[in-house]
């Protein structure tokens, strides 16, 4: 079994003993290639080490996180996604994450939706695929997504939205990868039910470690050694064994990333 996480936050400094251990981890599980997306500057840095240090097993992206749009500092923050991104060509795999986050605070979504589309342009303009976060704010993801002069490569990352959510995502970008993660283990979950209107071509699964870790490790620190009970989990869903959805999965990551394994 292969497997991808399209999107982890292994390089976050509350791994035990270290983020190189969790790395590792990975590998052991048949976690073969790790996605690390950004989140704001200050994740620059170590991303980039956790990367250097696995230079093969890693890819890393940059942006800036809805959470992380703030007034006074957006500008600035920008200004570095667009630094690090024109300096470093071929370095970064995709511009992320970023896009609209309703949950915590509505009182940013017209700064939220300024920042997103800005890193939307810039990612076009790159030819880089956008990893997307969106809570509880799709009517405002697919206003900016509407807006672009073309349709971007890119993944909903966990996608926590329903199928009809699904549906009228693929109405209107019928090349919209979805991020599945440890959500769709969850008892009450209905993210099961979107897996059959997501075409298998783009299917990613991901663990947004540290975040929600899947049954059986619900609650814990999440962790991409962990995407292995996902992947069983999605497999069984679908009718498939877990050897061709990793396969499957696998080969989606490569492409939208442009990862050579």
């Amino acid at each position: 079994m292969r497997l991808i996480d399209s999107h982890t936050h292994l390089y976050f400094d509350d791994y035990e003993p270290s983020p190189e251990s969790a790395v590792e981890r990975a590998l052991g599980a048949g976690v073969v290639h790790m996605v690390l997306p950004g989140v704001n500057r200050e994740a620059i840095a170590p991303a980039r080490r956790l990367h250097e240090r696995y230079p093969d097993c890693t890819s890393i992206a940059v942006g800036l996180h809805p959470c992380d749009v703030k007034e006074g500092i957006m500008e600035e923050e920008l200004e570095i996604v667009d630094r690090e991104l024109n300096e470093n060509p071929g370095f970064y795999c995709a511009v992320g994450e970023v896009g609209i986050d309703l949950h915590w605070d509505k009182t940013t979504i017209d700064l939220q939706m300024q920042a997103f589309d800005r890193q939307a342009r810039k990612a076009l303009s790159l030819g880089l695929p956008l990893i997307i976060h969106s809570r509880d704010g799709l009517d405002a993801t697919l206003e900016v997504l509407r807006g672009l002069p073309a349709e971007p490569k890119a993944v909903l990352h966990s996608f926590g939205g329903s199928a009809k959510d699904a549906e009228r995502v693929l109405e209107e970008f019928s090349g919209m990868y979805f991020g599945i993660n440890g959500i769709v283990t969850f008892k009450k979950a209905t993210t099961k039910e979107v897996l059959p209107v997501v075409p298998h071509k783009q299917l990613l699964l991901e663990t947004d470690a540290p975040y929600l870790a899947p049954v059986p490790h619900r609650g814990k620190r999440n962790e991409s050694s962990f995407l292995v009970h996902t992947a069983h989990f999605v497999a069984n869903e679908l009718g498939l064994s877990v050897d061709d959805l990793g396969e499957l999965t696998t080969e989606n990551a490569c492409r939208l990333f442009g990862i050579k394994l």
